[in-house]
């Protein structure tokens, strides 16, 4: 399933720091991002529809379901399926046209890619 970039946002704060309260979600949402309490609420309750946390009573507390890495993976392969026609070597192509890598990261990918 899709994640909103504001469901992304608060997403972030509860790997970061869940299990943790509606409550401080908000207060930090409020400090990081400058969005008020029904706005955090609001995504909070759409993340748990959609299943990616669970909320347990009391203190509306909040914890995922869904870890970063596999959200990683999802958006990874939407991304490699809408814009680059599923090739994996257009993709990598992109990425790697503008950026200078260090011999370790040159490395770092060579044994990704000689592990599959």
């Amino acid at each position: 399933m899709k994640l909103f970039d504001s469901e992304a946002k608060l997403m972030e704060i509860i790997w970061e720091r869940g299990p943790i309260s509606a409550k401080d979600i908000s207060l930090i949402a409020n400090d990081s991002i400058g969005w008020n309490k029904n706005t955090t609420y609001t995504v909070l309750k759409k993340l748990a529809v959609k299943g990616f946390i669970k909320r347990t009573d009391p203190g509306f507390i909040c914890e995922p379901l869904v870890s970063r890495a596999e959200a990683q993976r999802t958006e990874a392969r939407s991304l490699l399926s809408r814009v680059f026609g599923g090739s994996r070597k257009a993709l990598f192509s992109a990425l790697l046209e503008d950026e200078q890598l260090t011999d370790d990261e040159i490395e770092e990918l060579r044994a990704l890619i000689e592990k599959r």
